[in-house]
């Protein structure tokens, strides 16, 4: 680089001396001012010549004294172009995006940074070696499938094959943890996310070999191929959406070894002189001038500023005129100047205790030209943000905390926190990498060994593999164990808990909204920012270089969390009539009124442009708004049209990129995001037509469209009566202030957050504590055997021994990651956060709820969020920390009860997906007790509604889970149904305990009387439920008989078979389907027998018909000796576990015993004789339940199969004895009474039967066609149809038909 000339630099800045009279400009006298200049600009010796033989120095020749200061050691470049021994190529060196790739990647702007965005694909450095020790460094963004090396220009590529699989390439994988070179061995250590590989080849010796974090992993490869023609280019293969990013020697190397050159040299000259410029500024800094006394003196650096003193301003301004133009250099702000700031910092104390930052940050917006600056804070910012990610793990967590020290520095100084702000944290570079925690994948490395010493995890487990915390107290041993690992755990979160603080101090300062010296606030420029941020996660969930990853997301959320409710609770502080933060929530208006974009997601009422059209007039009159027509007009089907045909080039652009075209850049790496929003993402603004009065009714207001970067200030938290973003307040709503209106918005943004990838996280990072509990299993189940083994068993001993310590060993890796996985995110912190969001989402749906049909305006994601997180509450978050425990528990749990019962069936809202999500809520809901009592305590109004949804007909509705709830709330009362797995799968894989299917029967009886008062009362919707549940039950048991016939088909063919698991799957739950359907009948028979017994309900007869009919059915092909039924449960396929004997009859017995057994004698009699009257009535099929066979009672020997019959009496354990009788006095008076039937049975000629079924006489007539049935056919047909079996005219009425009588 070269340097300004002394004018130009001067006179940027107005600080060139016009007048050859120095004195009278208020400087120094001559003799002092040359005493200062010699001072700050010392000889290279460090000898100054005595005052009297020395030229006078002044600012009209100090130039040219600092240009020859300069020069005396100016480093002599001898190669040039490039051309240095051993290497060939370009002396910049970057990723050859032109000839040297294979496959589809994304390269960044400055061409050293790359994604994958094929299978697996390749690409090359721009310079290769022949001679010499060479090496560069990769850091690694993504800790999945690559290969990082050397390759040849011979070397071929394809979508299969990469760097190591050819015979001239080598590569190291640390996400297999091997070595490649067509061949491939065990080397190294595993790599993660935020790890940097050093790359080294020494073709001198042949040899290549890699380092990890600065850590060698030994010579990886040797004798390698050297010689005339054979050069080396560094070289990548990597698979789809991994990411990496290369240092060749354009910044300083983080980790270089000693006889090792990078490939690209560093700016020696360019470095020598910025460390002597910077030293000339110390000096100006630590010099003082005494005028009066005309000397100089020392003073403490640490606490210089700018005074506005002549001699010192235009002193900086000459050393500025040659260092600003260096600060643009990328390697020089690395080496030199980041260095310098953090050796500030180094002597500890708060970011306030050392203000020089800031004065130096003054100074460079003082003496450098505007794009300087910029620049030079653009790469600041960038190198910090690098060694922040790019830092190992350390006990103390130091270098985290060094790098943020700094970065709060830098951003507490007003102009260059909002110049950042609007053009670098959130556009150039991700600044929410400063927001995360990085887990360490090599617990030793990071030092957990020493804080943890000591490791636990639980010892004691049930059943189902889950920590059993009813057993007997811990050992003493344990007890030690398990409170010396606590110890370590609260050690290690301390020290967490210090680098989020600062992390929150960053947010705090971008937040801020008093600084408005420089224009307008920080935390305006953050929403906007925030508010694009959003967008970019939430519209482009498949674009790898937008999306935010996940696990940045989630500590983002953590921490801006924390920022916004200080800010909320030091407004209230101040404005004691405004909300708490525990109170917030979100206005309705701000759904409706288009002051905040929500850009394309849905709402719970459908699309925008649909809600706009036919609710503009509920606007109107409820929020006193006026949607502007254009805004309705803009929205047509071309428009939507237009919008297909965008995505379409979309589409088209990513198809040129994969034929070649020059990749786009990746934002995720260092660059401006891809794609802006275009119009319709714009943010819809609201303007006041007329100013608002104070009395009076509200005005009228007009929606116009304003975009994000158009919105100010007053456009958010509004002024002079404009209520800003909560325009167009309903007449429901409060009129209390709730807080600043900004904060509104950004608390809606971290719900945002929290539905695109934060609940999904969560839930992700579970799996260690699911590896912890499996090891533990594990490594119980192994030293049980060790107690068994017999001492001569040597060889099985010794095995078991090694399991044993392999066990061990793994459990001690994974116990001190998890203590940093929950104190990182499930600590109670993390939890309280999770629970606010919830709260906030269940206060904004309650308020939303009241505004009526503007309800639908309301987003989809309120809801999600208010399930997902009580989900991850519940389920997540334990057992290091329990629900219970949290404040207000039982009354939010109640009202989260109210809102998934009101709105599982609510009208207003048409989305598929969230109307199912819905319901899957509710029906996970009543599996629990602890939520179950939660439904049981919402208003009993509300209550009642519930159950009169649930009983609505099945047809043309997602019946299944609805079945499921009602399930769930007999579960536990019915006949032989207290059980939580089923007998036949005791002795197999324990099965997660957590899910809803396995809990502990928890019946609700208040519930069931609803129900019961519901049918009781409700006629017409009794007969129209059972007649759905009884449509159902038919085809979900036909489907069931269709398939497993299928099934049995294929086992049976000679040939071999495998059936497709999707077949087995659907089987299953079909067969899963008909025994709940069955359930619900029998829980409906028990609540309300008259439905179906009580013959004056006009429905009854032809339901206890048809019931006694599916019965039949259902029990003829379960029991019928070796049937179909039983060779494929004989089967046990994997994913027909379920399927098996007792399930479903128990569940037919239970029906039959309530309409047999636990009746009065009317009743009873009229349900036995519909029974035996049915023409698939099997007397048979009823002995079988209590395994009294035909065949048993034939033949006194039995074979072995025939002892293990089925029967109920084998289930002691699930049926009680007062069961069992019922089903033995039931089995006696079904044998009576057909015994009685069939010897008073008078024989039926053709002509009298049903024509329609055949099985009944003739007993009903039509009107007005005169054709003849049974009433049960007749009955059956007009639920559904008015017309005539035969004739197709339409029925008026039916009369009993009498045979006698009409002859």
């Amino acid at each position: 680089m070269t340097s300004k000339g002394v004018g130009a630099a001067i006179s940027r800045r107005s600080y060139r001396l016009e007048t050859e009279k120095p004195k009278s400009t208020g400087f120094v006298c001559d003799t002092l001012l040359s005493d200062f200049l010699y001072h700050v600009f010392p000889s290279a010796t460090g000898r100054q010549p005595a005052a009297a033989f020395r030229k006078p120095l002044t600012f009209q020749n100090v130039d040219e004294h600092l240009e020859k200061l300069l020069a005396e050691e100016d480093y002599e470049e001898n190669e040039k172009d490039g051309a240095v021994e051993g290497r060939l190529g370009p002396s910049i060196v970057v990723l050859d995006h032109n000839t040297g790739y294979e496959g589809l990647l994304l390269v960044d702007d400055d061409l050293l940074g790359v994604i994958g965005h094929s299978n697996f694909s390749t690409i090359r450095a721009t310079t290769c070696v022949y001679k010499g020790k060479w090496s560069y460094e990769v850091m690694i963004s993504s800790q999945g499938l690559m290969q990082i090396g050397w390759c040849t220009l011979n070397c071929r590529f394809n979508q299969e094959e990469g760097v190591g699989d050819t015979p001239d390439s080598y590569a190291y994988d640390g996400n297999r943890v091997r070595k490649w070179n067509v061949t491939t061995t065990n080397y190294g250590q595993s790599w993660a996310a935020g790890d940097i590989v050093s790359c080294l080849i020494d073709l001198d010796e042949g040899k290549i070999s890699f380092c990890l974090n600065g850590v060698s992993l030994g010579t990886a490869f040797d004798n390698i191929k050297t010689g005339p023609g054979v050069a080396y280019f560094p070289a990548i293969s990597l698979s789809f959406k991994e990411s990496v990013a290369f240092n060749f020697g354009s910044r300083p190397l983080r980790y270089p070894v000693d006889g090792y050159r990078p490939l690209q040299d560093p700016p020696k000259s360019e470095i020598l002189k910025a460390q002597k410029l910077l030293g000339y500024m110390k000096n100006v800094l630590q010099t003082g001038i005494n005028v009066q006394e005309g000397k100089l003196m020392d003073r403490d650096i640490s606490t210089w500023q700018i005074q506005g003193e002549p001699t010192v301003l235009v002193t900086l301004a000459h050393i500025f005129n040659h260092f600003a133009p260096l600060m643009c250099n990328v390697y020089l702000v690395e080496d030199v100047l980041m260095s310098f700031l953090l050796s500030i910092l180094e002597g500890g104390g708060s970011v306030d205790e050392h203000p020089l930052i800031l004065q130096l940050l003054e100074l460079m917006w003082l003496l450098m030209e505007d794009y300087e600056v910029h620049e030079c804070l653009k790469q600041l910012m960038m190198s910090l943000l690098r060694a922040y990610r790019f830092s190992p793990i350390i006990p103390d967590l130091g270098l985290q905390i060094h790098y943020l020290r700094l970065a709060i520095a830098i951003l507490k100084h007003e102009k260059s926190r909002k110049y950042l702000l609007n053009n670098v944290l959130f556009d150039v570079l991700r600044s929410v990498v400063f927001f995360y925690i990085k887990t360490p994948l090599r617990v030793e490395e990071a030092g957990l060994q020493e804080l943890i010493p000591t490791t636990w995890w639980p010892t004691r487990f049930d059943k189902e593999g889950k920590e059993n915390k009813e057993t007997k107290e811990e050992s003493a041993e344990e007890r030690l164990r398990r409170r010396a690992y606590e110890r370590g755990c609260s050690r290690l979160r301390k020290r967490i808990e210090v680098v989020e603080d600062l992390q929150v101090q960053i947010l705090m300062l971008l937040l801020n909204n008093k600084d408005k010296g420089t224009g307008e606030a920080s935390r305006y420029i953050f929403l906007n920012k925030f508010r694009k941020f959003l967008q970019e996660n939430a519209s482009n969930r498949g674009n790898p270089t937008i999306l935010c990853p996940p696990e940045y997301m989630v500590c983002f959320t953590h921490r801006l969390i924390t920022a916004v409710r200080k800010y909320w609770d030091e407004y209230r502080s101040k404005n004691t009539s405004t909300l708490p933060s525990s109170d917030a929530y979100i206005p309705p208006q701000l759904f409706y009124n288009g002051k905040v974009d929500f850009f394309d997601l849905q709402r719970l009422g459908g699309l925008l442009s649909h809600l706009k059209k036919t609710l503009k007039d509920d606007l109107e009159t409820k929020a006193n708004i006026i949607i502007d027509p254009a805004e309705i007009q803009a929205v047509t089907m071309d428009d939507l049209d237009e919008d297909d045909e965008s995505v379409t080039a979309q589409q088209r652009t990513l198809g040129a990129l994969a034929t070649g075209g020059l990749p786009t850049r990746p934002s995720w790496l260092s660059s401006p995001t891809l794609g802006r929003a275009n119009r319709f993402f714009n943010t819809a603004s609201v303007s006041l037509m007329n100013s608002r009065r104070i009395l009076g009714a509200p005005e009228k207001v007009k929606a116009r469209t304003l975009s994000l970067e158009q919105r100010t200030e007053e456009d958010i938290e509004g002024t002079n009566g404009s209520d800003g973003l909560l325009l167009g307040r309903p007449s429901d709503e409060s009129e209390q202030p709730i807080t600043e209106k900004s904060l509104l918005e950004i608390v809606d943004g971290i719900i945002m957050m929290y539905n695109i990838s934060v609940h999904q996280q969560l839930g992700k990072m579970v799996g260690v504590s699911d590896d912890v509990n499996e090891y533990a299993v594990a490594l119980k189940d192994t030293e049980e055997k060790l107690k068994r083994c017999p001492q001569r068993r040597k060889d099985i001993m010794d095995e078991l021994l090694k399991s044993q310590k392999v066990f061990s060993e793994k459990l001690n890796h994974l116990s001190r990651r998890l203590a940093w996985i929950n104190a990182t995110i499930y600590s109670k912190d993390k939890m309280l956060d999770v629970y606010w969001l919830l709260q906030v989402c269940i206060q904004t749906i309650e308020h939303a709820d009241r505004t009526g049909s503007l309800f639908a305006f309301t987003p989809e994601y309120y809801l999600n969020v208010a399930m997902n997180s009580y989900s991850a509450l519940k389920n997540y978050f334990s057992p290091v920390n329990s629900m219970e425990e949290l404040p207000g528990y039982e009354e939010t749990l109640t009202r989260l009860a109210a809102i998934l019962a009101k709105h599982f069936a609510d009208s207003r809202i048409v989305g598929t997906d969230i109307k199912d999500s819905l319901m899957q809520a509710l029906a996970s809901y009543v599996c629990y007790p602890h939520s179950l009592r939660a439904v049981e305590r919402i208003p009993e109004e509300e209550r009642i509604a519930m159950m009169r949804n649930l009983l609505a007909p099945y047809e043309q509705r997602p019946w299944a889970q609805t079945n499921w709830i009602l399930v769930r709330l007999w579960r536990g009362c019915g006949f032989g149904y207290r059980y939580t797995r089923l007998p036949h799968l005791l002795k197999t894989k324990p099965e997660d305990a957590s899910l809803p299917s396995l809990q502990k029967p928890c019946p609700s009886t208040l519930l069931q009387k609803h129900m019961s008062d519901l049918l009781q009362k409700n006629h017409e919707m009794a007969a129209s439920f059972l007649n759905s549940v009884l449509n159902q039950l038919n085809w979900a048991f036909s489907e069931f008989i269709g398939m497993i016939q299928e099934i049995q088909q294929a086992a049976e063919r000679p040939e071999r078979n495998f059936v497709d698991s999707r077949q087995l799957k659907v089987c299953a739950t079909c067969f899963d389907l008909s025994v709940s359907l069955l359930r619900v009948l029998e829980m409906t028979i028990t609540l309300v027998p008259e439905i179906f017994l009580d013959w004056n309900r006009p429905s009854a007869e032809l339901l206890l018909r048809r019931l006694a009919q599916l019965l039949n059915q259902v029990l003829n092909r379960v029991t019928a000796e070796r049937n179909l039924f039983d060779r494929v449960v004989n089967l046990r396929l994997p994913g027909l576990e379920s399927v098996d004997h007792y399930p479903i009859l128990v569940a037919v017995t239970g029906i039959l015993v309530r309409i047999l057994v636990d009746t009065e004698k009317q009743r009873r009699d009229r349900a036995t004789s519909v029974l035996l009257t049915d023409p698939c009535f099997q007397l048979r099929s009823i002995q079988y339940l209590l395994g009294e066979t035909e065949h048993s009672a034939s033949k006194a020997g039995q074979t072995a199969a025939d002892k293990k019959h089925f029967s109920l009496r084998a289930y002691t354990e699930y049926i009680s004895l007062e069961e069992l009788a019922k089903v033995e006095k039931m089995s006696v008076l079904l044998m009576e009474s057909s015994k009685q039937a069939a010897a008073t049975a008078l024989p039926t000629s053709e002509e009298d039967l049903c024509p329609i079924c055949y099985a009944h006489p003739i007993s009903a007539v039509f009107k007005p066609c005169s054709h003849k049935s049974c009433k049960a056919c007749i009955n059956q047909h007009l639920m559904n149809n008015k017309e005539c079996f035969f004739c197709k005219a339409t029925i008026t009425g039916v009369e009993d038909y009498n045979k006698l009588a009409t002859s």
